[in-house]
């Protein structure tokens, strides 16, 4: 029987080292995010969490190394970002429903008027975050949650292969929560290639594949690879023990002296 070949991986990251002007970001690694999987970024604040983001973005420039995003090559509307925390001119008058049709702009280009799959992609968006009943309505008039639920749709109104989203639920409410996190789900099940952040430990053990962080990649694979106490300890610079096969952030004076930690992972969702 012939060997199936093996999927090309979606990104490829070689001595990759990122900077803002003199500070480096991310220290000179090595990964890779698998094509049509989830992955989850996870580490401390400062950790190049978002940085990596940006850069696969095409939003920043590597310092040195090489980042290959083979899966957008020759596509412009190839990657759909979602930010944590959008910002826009609440005093524009822009709909819900026109801020998700923003997502078809990189496809249509500037000439290509809206088209019947360009509507039916914008209205499934909306139908999928459940805001179909907020479309008429402006941006200051919704919760966080409901915000970012638009936000999301904007991008999967992309209809892209590559889907990166910045701790997309975190802070919000639980049926915003929900709701996103399953239409994620449903994204990875459709072979969409799905890179997240979060500090969230049990949001990085749903996906597939996990990048542990600390200005340089820690380690990389599956979940249960990577989030396991000494690599975490190594990460977060705290002491993590494991009890009754849960991972547990050890107490303060457990803490080796000298290192301090600028955030702890959460072992748990809200």
């Amino acid at each position: 029987m012939a060997a199936v070949p093996r999927q090309l991986p979606a990104v490829v990251a070689r001595k990759l080292v990122l900077a803002y002007g003199e500070h480096v970001a991310l220290a000179a690694s090595d990964f890779e995010v698998p094509a049509g999987r989830a992955t989850a970024l996870i580490g401390p604040n400062g950790s190049g969490k978002s940085t990596i983001l940006n850069a696969i973005a095409g939003l920043l420039i590597p310092s040195s190394g090489s980042l290959s995003v083979a899966i957008v090559e020759g596509r412009r509307e190839g990657i759909a970002y979602v930010l944590q925390s959008t910002k826009v001119n609440e005093t524009m008058p822009v709909s819900v429903r026109e801020i998700v049709a923003m997502g078809r702009y990189a496809a249509l280009g500037p000439f290509r008027p809206f088209g019947e799959r360009d509507r039916t992609l914008c209205r499934d968006a909306l139908e999928r975050l459940a805001i179909e009943d907020l479309a008429a309505r402006h941006l200051d008039e919704l919760s966080g949650g409901q915000r970012q639920r638009v936000f999301v749709a904007q991008g999967l109104a992309q209809d892209a292969p590559l889907l990166l989203l910045d701790e997309p639920v975190t802070g919000l409410d639980l049926p915003s929560r929900e709701r996103i996190l399953l239409e994620i789900a449903a994204e990875r099940r459709k072979g969409v290639t799905v890179v997240f952040t979060t500090h969230d430990l049990s949001e990085a053990a749903s996906a597939d594949h996990v990048l542990l962080l600390a200005g340089r990649v820690v380690a990389e694979g599956p979940p249960d690879q990577v989030l396991v106490a000494d690599r975490l300890s190594e990460a977060y610079g705290i002491r993590i023990v494991t009890e009754g096969g849960r991972v547990m952030v050890d107490d303060a004076h457990h803490r080796p002296a000298g290192e301090p930690a600028t955030s702890r992972p959460r072992v748990g969702g809200r």
